[in-house]
């Protein structure tokens, strides 16, 4: 459901492997991705860039990401194609994740 990228600082890239995510997929992921945090990495980049569309359950998902870390570390986006970074905007979450072009930018920005 999910692929991983480990980087220097401990920052990993999550990707998603679903165009969609949506409540179909959105558990998974979500379980997937909480086994990376329990694993020790904190400083989480969530790639959507092959995600084409995302619901409220896969907003949800990520919002349980982000509450999972909390103060140990940060989880930003990156790659928000226009359908997704307008969900973003219609539902305020671009005032709760830090988004990034692409997962370059990101993993930089956290390794700092």
């Amino acid at each position: 459901m999910i692929r991983t990228d480990f980087h220097e600082g401990g920052v990993c890239v999550i990707t998603p492997e679903s165009a969609r995510l949506t409540a179909a997929v959105a558990g998974t992921f979500r379980d997937e991705a909480t086994r990376i945090i329990e694993g020790g990495h904190s400083r989480l980049v969530i790639d959507l860039s092959d995600v084409s569309f995302v619901d409220s359950s896969g907003l949800g998902a990520l919002v349980a990401l982000l509450k999972r870390v909390g103060n140990r570390g940060e989880v930003v986006v990156c790659g928000l194609g226009e359908a997704v970074a307008q969900m973003f905007r219609i539902t305020r979450m671009e005032r709760v994740f830090q988004s990034f072009p692409g997962p370059r930018e990101a993993v930089l920005h956290l390794a700092q």
